[in-house]
């Protein structure tokens, strides 16, 4: 059984809903006690520096800027434990929260408008003297899955076949439809700020580790990037763990819909390697068509049409989830995934994301909102 993790970024917001810079306070001040697990060395038992972005498994840690927190889970086996752990991550965020004086919010963008503060961090400053307004206005939230793979061509060979299905992910996880106190047209605006980076979205298929190595020390020499940990790919080889990292998600708003995000990226690595082994290439779809597919995604989420996975012209969002059930089912059903999986695409499906939760409670203005995710958060 494929170990999966997840990381989750939180919003920190003040009582009347405004991001506020409180992180350095909320992790001195911490959120024991200690979550159920968590990892602080690699398997052979050594310890190395990972990008700040690359932290599965650890403690409350802090993000690009001081508005918000993350957490992650151990490698679970099973989706009891992850959500266990996922709902203890919480709770321990919102406990931090609440020792500074606000509150850890499950939203991917801020409702309202915000003033926002860069972590004081050598590395952090730099980004945000090279990128300019996108540093600045970078206050987004997601939810990254790690899936355990045996190596890096493994993982390669996962990450050149799962792209296609991620828009899919993306779509299921979309909860960003506001944007500094603006309603965005979009499920997800928080895919839109992030795709300004200058490695973010989809690649195309690499082969091998070597290639996929040669791409990413390519990048980093162009200096557009400041290093390694900048690498945004929608999905990487993580810098420390062994894993296949996927990074297309919001931070959901339930808990339940991280956990389907979470089971539906394991079955996509699993059923990739599976096919590779059995000599299958990988899909040969332009990376045009690919942000097309992503956009699709981040616009309407499961409200509108989504781009075939297959075929790459538009259909029901409910036939596209189907095809991704489809695609995942021997993998989902082994894992004892298929069940829980399908009673919450049913759900997200007539009932609609983070986004269209949201949405509904815009008619109690935005503060209220704020109010009613704050609970949900800790649910």
């Amino acid at each position: 059984m494929r170990t999966v993790g997840v990381e989750e970024e939180y919003l920190l917001v003040d009582d009347e809903g405004v991001p506020v810079a409180v992180a350095p306070e909320a992790l001195a001040l911490g959120g024991d006690p200690a979550p159920l697990g968590g990892i602080d060395e690699l398997p052979d038992g050594s310890r190395d520096e990972a990008p700040a972005e690359d932290t599965p498994g650890g403690d409350l840690e802090a993000e690009l800027k001081q508005q918000q927190l993350e957490t992650s889970t151990p490698p679970c086996s099973d989706l009891d434990t992850l959500a266990a752990e996922l709902r203890e991550g919480r709770a321990r965020a919102g406990r931090a929260a609440g020792r500074a004086g606000a509150h850890a919010v499950a939203l991917a963008t801020s409702p309202l408008p915000f003033d926002s503060s860069v972590t004081p961090d050598r590395r952090y400053r730099r980004m945000t003297a090279l990128f300019g307004l996108t540093a600045r206005e970078q206050l987004t939230c997601g939810c990254h899955v790690h899936v355990a793979v045996d190596s890096p061509d493994e993982g390669v060979l996962a990450i050149d076949r799962i792209g296609v299905w991620l828009p899919v992910l993306l779509a299921l996880s979309t909860n960003s439809p506001f944007w500094h106190g603006q309603e965005s047209h979009y499920a997800s605006y928080r895919h839109q700020v992030w795709n300004r980076w200058p490695s973010s979205g989809p690649t195309q298929p690499f082969g091998t580790a070597a290639a996929y190595r040669e791409a990413v020390d390519a990048l980093v020499a162009t200096g557009a990037l400041l290093d390694e940990g900048m690498v945004y790919f929608d999905a990487r080889l993580s810098a420390r763990y062994p894993t296949v990292e996927i990074r297309v998600a919001d931070v959901c708003l339930d808990l339940e819909d991280a956990v389907l995000v979470a089971a539906l990226a394991r079955a996509l690595v699993e059923t990739a390697v599976r096919d590779a082994r059995r000599g299958e290439p990988a899909p040969d779809v332009r990376t045009e068509l690919r942000r097309a597919a992503s956009w699709r995604a981040s616009r309407s989420g499961v409200r509108d049409e989504l781009l075939s996975p297959a075929t790459f012209r538009p259909v029901p969002a409910a036939d596209a989830v189907a095809e991704l059930v489809a695609h995942t089912r021997d993998a989902l059903e082994e894992a004892g995934d298929l069940e829980r999986v399908v009673a919450r695409l049913d759900r997200v499906l007539s009932e609609g994301t983070g986004a269209d939760t949201q949405r509904r409670w815009r008619a109690e203005g935005l503060e209220g909102l704020v109010e009613k995710a704050a609970l949900r958060t800790l649910a």
